[in-house]
């Protein structure tokens, strides 16, 4: 999480609910944000890309399109962070590198420094959280070295990660496949995940990124079961408390 290195000036944020739920603070709701909520699945970035006749390191490049993209699903959804659109790619260009995917040839130990100084860049130039996936293995030793939350994909339990990693704030893992399911299949798998995870000390996302056919109705589901599920799951725990 970012503090201290954050520029000053920014406005005033008018949801920080990520943010508090981050820092294990109590929530109204649980808030959520979906890995690659911007990009190919919505019509209006394909829409953006024709227009400008844009390849997708020309959008990655271009403030005024990355922009744009960052903000196409804030428009569309009730989320509640804004991702940057960008890539990991922008590094090695950076670099004047050409990008190309070959098996078994790395250079890992170089491209982990920058990387490291990349997201120190990016904290220093305003982002409030930053995010990394693929460590699921790592989950007792990340919740133990200063991490405010770990994020899960779909094969992860919520019971036990709870129990592995019981000081920290959990994000995840809603199986990206749900969303090819009914809206009612939907709405079911979110309220079960949110029972699993419960409403505090929680994020909601999927398991792993959007992907490019996914139908955007049906992201508006998921989004809408997580806020308003979550709201009665708060309200329920409340007026029990006061009844007891």
């Amino acid at each position: 999480m970012a503090d201290c290195q954050i520029q000053n000036g920014f406005p005033e944020l008018k949801n920080d609910l990520i943010l508090r739920a981050a820092r294990g603070e109590g929530t109204e709701r649980v808030p959520i944000w979906v890995m690659r909520q911007a990009g190919r699945y919505l019509p209006e970035y394909h829409k953006l890309k024709e227009e400008k006749k844009a390849d997708f390191f020309k959008m990655v490049q271009t403030p005024e399109l990355a922009c744009e993209l960052t903000l196409q699903p804030i428009r569309r959804f009730p989320l509640d962070a804004a991702i940057i659109f960008s890539d990991i790619l922008v590094i090695p260009q950076a670099l004047g590198m050409t990008v190309q995917m070959i098996p078994g040839k790395a250079c890992l130990q170089h491209m982990t420094d920058l990387i490291v100084d990349y997201l120190v860049l990016q904290v220093r130039a305003g982002a409030q959280t930053i995010f990394a996936k693929g460590a699921h293995y790592a989950i007792k030793e990340l919740s133990q070295i200063g991490y405010d939350v770990v994020s899960l994909d779909w094969t992860m339990s919520a019971k036990d990660a709870r129990i592995v990693a019981p000081m920290v704030t959990l994000q995840g893992n809603l199986d990206p496949a749900s969303l090819y399911g009914s809206h009612e299949d939907i709405i079911h798998a979110v309220k079960h995940m949110l029972r699993k995870f419960g409403a505090q000390h929680y994020i909601a996302n999927l398991g792993h990124g959007m992907h490019p056919d996914h139908d955007p109705e049906k992201l508006a589901t998921f989004i809408d079961t997580i806020h308003s599920y979550s709201e009665t799951m708060n309200e329920r725990k409340l007026s029990s408390s006061l009844d007891s």
